[in-house]
């Protein structure tokens, strides 16, 4: 694992946003890239700096991490409409969206749909993020390690929703969703590469332990650990609680 330290989270973003570009661009001299993309505020600035990077985005199709069960497209939470707002509408000619609709009518067609998707791509590229309490994706402590299945239904826990409220995507915590569709750790992990940035005080304590700790499904994202190709973008806040 490489760790790269920044002053704050702008600097950490474009450093993230460079790095991804170039992973993209080296798959894309060989045919074609497909990259996976997370949201949340941790992803605002290396998006922000992603979109204006010199890639043929014709050449690449972008895989959604997860998304709430039941969300609607239209609500300011909805992981859809944050990666069309915050990347696909900026992009010039974007191959393909895979986008998951947890507004659907059937989730487990859904699931299966995105699912066959992936399946048959390898995934060049993985921009993600680590959640206070250690989650990767949406799978919370203790996470499934060992499922095969690229998509599935999850449950949230508390520490994990009280984020996204404390992150202003809901007005309290009866409203923010209790099941969410994340894609699988192994199905992660499978990606030839990771660029996971990581900025605020708040993750201090999930960056220590994923990095110093364990690998325990206790705290998914130390599972990072185990990765041959993983680039983790820190600011001087998140990265606080290193020995390093």
């Amino acid at each position: 694992m490489d760790i790269y330290l920044y002053k704050d989270a702008d600097a950490l973003g474009k450093a993230a946003a460079i790095r991804s570009a170039e992973l993209i661009n080296a798959a894309i001299a060989k045919g074609e890239a497909n990259v996976i993309l997370a949201t949340g505020a941790s992803q605002f600035t290396t998006l922000e700096h992603l979109v204006n990077e010199d890639v043929d985005w014709s050449k690449v199709t972008m895989f959604h991490l997860d998304e709430y069960v039941g969300m609607d497209t239209s609500h300011p939470a909805s992981f859809c409409k944050y990666l069309q707002e915050r990347f696909v509408d900026k992009v010039e000619g974007l191959k393909e969206a895979v986008l998951i609709r947890g507004d659907a009518a059937n989730i487990d067609v859904e699931i299966k749909r995105v699912s066959d998707l992936i399946a048959s791509r390898s995934i060049d590229v993985a921009l993600v993020g680590i959640g206070e309490n250690g989650h990767l994706a949406f799978n919370d402590p203790p996470a499934d390690f060992e499922t095969e299945a690229p998509y599935l239904v999850v449950e949230l826990d508390e520490d994990c929703r009280k984020q996204q409220l404390g992150e202003g995507w809901f007005g309290s915590l009866d409203e923010v969703p209790t099941e969410a569709v994340s894609m699988g750790i192994k199905r992660i992990m499978q990606s030839r590469h990771l660029i996971v940035a990581v900025p605020d005080q708040r993750k201090a304590q999930a960056v220590k332990s994923s990095l110093e700790g364990a690998v325990t499904n206790l705290c998914p994202s130390s599972i990072l650990q185990e990765h041959e190709s993983c680039s983790l973008f820190l600011d001087e806040t998140s990265a606080s609680l290193l020995e390093m």
